[in-house]
């Protein structure tokens, strides 16, 4: 009989040994990953790019008064942006075909007095405010166009202007060295004399038209 309670109580040390020396094992221990940070976007640098969208305005000639102008525009943008803290400053051209023209008829122009722009061109400075990838901007500077004005039975009338333009936009980053803006600009390409080519009562003439772009580059 006490053979048998020896070597019970011999069975439970060796189990409790067994089991201490397996809480004394301890798991392997796997470091957490360190988080991964997106870098800022930078926003220096030359970039150049196509632009595309629509202008609308008004122009108004001295015998026929006021009419509304619209249409498309397309064309090529340049530019270069330097950013110091989170303040961007830059310089931006663009020279867009236009398809913005509009016409009135009247009593001293039954058939239809008609203004069109066929090109459009800026110099602009931009300063804008960089929220990592996005970057709101206002600009202004100079603009440049042709306005032709046309009258039924006279000859077509045309000037290159210089005028001045200013708006402001909103410009994404889209992926790596790509982006996009909506932007708008209102525009003033001045006044020109077409005389009588405008109206055969008037030889003084004058055609104003400030047309306003919305592009999207």
């Amino acid at each position: 009989m006490k053979r048998v309670v020896f070597a019970f109580v011999a069975l439970a040390a060796t189990t409790a040994i067994a089991a201490a020396a397996d809480l004394a094992r301890r798991a392997p221990y796997y470091p957490a990953p360190a988080p991964v940070y997106a870098p800022p976007f930078i926003w220096t640098g030359f970039y150049i790019g196509i632009n595309g969208g629509g202008g609308f305005g008004s122009s108004n000639w001295d015998s026929t008064g006021s009419r509304n102008v619209s249409g498309g525009l397309v064309g090529g943008t340049v530019g270069y942006n330097y950013q110091f803290g989170q303040a961007v400053a830059g310089i931006e051209g663009d020279v867009d075909w236009s398809g913005i023209n509009g016409s009135t008829s009247n009593n001293v122009c039954p058939f239809g007095c008609k203004t069109s722009n066929t090109w459009l061109a800026t110099v602009r400075g931009r300063l804008g405010y960089a929220a990592d990838r996005f970057m709101p901007y206002v600009t202004g500077g100079a603009a440049f166009g042709n306005i032709q004005a046309s009258t039924p039975g006279f000859a077509q009338t045309s000037s290159d202007k210089g005028g001045w333009t200013l708006g402001a936009g909103l410009e994404a980053s889209l992926a790596l060295n790509w982006t996009a803006k909506v932007e708008y600009l209102y525009v003033d390409l001045g006044t020109f004399n077409c005389g009588l080519n405008c109206d055969a009562g008037l030889a003084t003439d004058n055609v104003r038209s400030t047309p306003t772009s919305c592009a999207l580059v």
